[in-house]
């Protein structure tokens, strides 16, 4: 009892409700950029040398308690405790830097009817116009981002089961989407310094190399094949067990309902944001094949998908993880693939997806 007395008093001292000046990191560790300060306190700030004099002092030690005590939560520079304030912080980030995301001109859903949590397994057909009613293929599709992500889609056989087999070519693309994703964008270059300066990666390189084993790693989801990788089940979505597995992307979406492929059912949740992107759980059939809850994140980039995917499985694999857009909480749920690993016992992505509440 002692112990934790001691602690609790560190955490008051440490950890002031207010901050009293314009010029210290007193009560806004890990809070994201603000100009109404003369310098910062968010893990950005050491890369961009705007920090406030006690950043170190101050948001630099040991996690007490990450829901209590954000100031001393931040880590060590060279560790690697990344709490929820600092995940919310670099999630605004990125959500800001998001210069490619589909506008209100360029993109026009039609969701039509609503349904309850309930519900979304009757498989009834209750929406007569497709989801997309416009996007402007012309200014989207043809940005780098876009490109190499169209490039990858048609990649992969849907049915679990059956073998993957990866050309040169597509392995080139997948190095492609990453450099255009995660090298080529503001975005990108945001999301790892974020993890550089939480000591998760000490390179770019090591970086690109990581993502392209978690996400494009083949492993077997059925019938000991090379079936499958999280960012086909993901992105491209497959077919396991004669229904729709993963699938929460929504440009892939937009490409199958043009096709013909796919027809929008309902929707059971539509998130509390008025602009690009939004996020909604949708229920589709899929050449037959239905999808009770796909939930995607609507009208934003491909860098801006695959970044925060990647924060949570690399901060918070196989839990939730809480980020912040536009000031709105968003829940991404992750899980890893146990079966096989990578490297020294890394985990490949099993998949992720913005979490929907029930209703």
């Amino acid at each position: 009892m002692k112990v934790f007395a001691v602690l609790a008093l560190w955490a008051t001292l440490l950890c002031p409700v207010h901050p009293d000046s314009l010029d210290s990191c007193e009560g806004r560790c890990g809070f994201g950029t603000d100009a109404g300060y003369s310098c910062q306190c968010n893990p950005s700030c050491q890369r961009y040398g705007d920090c406030c004099s006690d950043y170190t002092q101050l948001c630099q030690g040991v996690c007490l308690h990450e829901s209590r005590c954000v100031c001393v939560c931040a880590g060590g520079s060279g560790g690697s405790v990344v709490t929820d304030a600092e995940i919310k912080s670099v999630s605004e980030a990125l959500y800001v830097l998001d210069s490619n995301r589909a506008s209100a001109s360029e993109l026009l859903i039609d969701p039509q009817v609503l349904i309850s949590g309930s519900q979304s397994s009757s498989q009834s057909d209750l929406s007569f116009r497709p989801f997309f009613r416009y996007v402007d293929e012309g200014a989207l599709f043809s940005r780098p981002t876009y490109a190499a992500l169209l490039a990858l889609l048609d990649n992969y056989n849907r049915m679990t089961g059956q073998m993957e087999n990866i050309s040169p070519q597509e392995m080139a693309e997948q190095d492609r989407f990453l450099r255009e994703t995660m090298s080529n964008t503001e975005l990108g270059r945001e999301l790892f310094g974020f993890l550089s300066t939480k000591g998760i990666y000490a390179s770019e390189e090591d970086f690109l190399y990581d993502l392209k084993m978690m996400w494009f790693g083949l492993y077997s989801r059925n019938n000991n094949k090379m079936d499958s990788s999280g960012f086909e089940h993901i992105f491209a979505g497959e077919i396991k067990g004669g229904k729709v597995s993963g699938f929460h992307n929504w440009i892939q979406f937009y490409l199958l309902e043009q096709s013909g492929q796919l027809n929008y059912y309902s929707h059971s949740f539509n998130g509390p944001w008025t602009r690009y992107p939004d996020v909604m759980g949708m229920q589709f059939m899929w050449d037959g094949y239905f999808k009770q809850v796909g939930s995607a994140v609507i009208g934003c980039s491909p860098e801006f998908d695959f970044a925060i995917y990647s924060l949570c499985y690399i901060t918070r694999p196989g839990k939730q993880c809480r980020l912040s857009l536009g000031g709105q909480e968003l829940i991404i749920q992750t899980y890893t693939w146990n079966n096989s690993s990578y490297g020294n016992g890394k985990k490949y992505i099993g998949t992720a997806y913005p979490a929907t509440p029930r209703t």
